[in-house]
């Protein structure tokens, strides 16, 4: 389908691009379109393994993105190679894709209207620990119920995980704001609504996403998850949601524990937390049939902190600065 862009950000990704160029250069959808890899200055063999599957298949182009972050690969993607193409698909190169993902997206698109399609995401990890965290993302107390990771049937929503959009509408809102290292979907998603564009949770297909493997990575992704949550609604005037407040007031709880010298009632947030991460861990152990499900409780518990930290973090950095400055 000659009017798909399917555009694939990279920034050290060899242990994992050789495989998506593989499943997406099988996409029936692909025939005809242009694969575009928009790498952020990889030091690993990421440039010469797509140079490689690009000196074989004409379709693939590789493209420097020196702004590195993923919302500056797709904008100058879709501006440098876009051209008359209809459809944007943006794919993640540390991802697993069914064979008809790309042609399952259109074919939601063509029958409800969307200008946007999304997917829910299915983490899979491979050693004890990397399990241990995919079961706390996939868990409702890892991920609180939020549409996108959840499987299920189609529905109209104000926010999913990112795949094929309407190059039109992406250009109408000004593409992905590049100021976001993290959150830059959900933002795009706001101005999209705004715009009055619509944009559909797919329950037809979905992605399997590779986690983190371990604690320290895994809390700087969701620190980074906040802040950018946080920025996002610094600059569109808005309020978190229920879910997000409640989440956002862990840090604050969790903190009164310093205070526990003063009366014992100042620890009971924080033994309500741990107390959370034990039950959750068990339960989750108990729906999976794992044992890699016992310390998800604690990974989940250590993703909401983590978010809870970014999003004060951003606030009291937006606060010092007098508002948001855009680059």
């Amino acid at each position: 389908m000659s009017g798909l862009l399917i555009v694939i950000p990279t920034l050290n990704e060899a242990a994992h691009v050789a495989d998506v160029l593989a499943s997406v250069c099988a996409f029936p959808a692909a025939e005809g379109a242009t694969i575009v890899v928009a790498d952020g200055g990889s030091t690993d063999a990421t440039r010469d393994i797509v140079q490689k599957a690009a000196a074989g298949d004409a379709r693939i182009r590789l493209i420097d993105n020196p702004g590195r972050l993923q919302a500056a690969a797709v904008n100058t993607a879709v501006a440098r190679i876009g051209g008359d193409a209809t459809w944007l698909l943006r794919m993640d190169a540390h991802s697993f894709y069914p064979g008809d993902f790309a042609d399952t997206l259109l074919a939601e698109a063509a029958a409800t209207g969307a200008d946007s399609v999304v997917v829910s995401m299915d983490a899979r990890g491979r050693g004890f620990w990397q399990r241990a965290i995919a079961a706390a993302q996939n868990s409702r107390l890892g991920n609180g119920g939020s549409a996108h990771r959840l499987a299920g049937k189609g529905a109209w929503v104000d926010h999913g995980h990112h795949a094929l959009m309407r190059i039109r509408a992406f250009r109408a809102v000004g593409g992905y704001d590049e100021a976001f290292s993290h959150n830059e979907d959900a933002e795009l998603d706001h101005r999209l609504k705004q715009a009055g564009y619509r944009i559909w949770l797919t329950g037809r297909t979905r992605l399997v996403y590779v986690p983190r493997s371990s604690l320290a990575p895994l809390m700087r992704q969701y620190q980074a998850f906040g802040r950018g949550r946080r920025r996002n609604l610094s600059k569109h005037g808005a309020r978190p949601g229920a879910r997000q407040a409640v989440v956002a007031l862990l840090t604050p709880a969790l903190a009164l524990v310093v205070l526990t010298p003063i009366a014992w009632v100042f620890a009971l947030p924080l033994l309500a937390w741990l107390a959370t991460c034990l039950a959750g861990g068990i339960a989750i152990a108990a729906t999976n049939r794992s044992l890699a499900g016992l310390p998800a409780g604690f990974f989940a518990g250590a993703m909401h902190l983590a978010w809870s930290f970014g999003f004060w973090r951003e606030w009291l950095a937006v606060g010092r600065k007098g508002g948001l400055h855009h680059g």
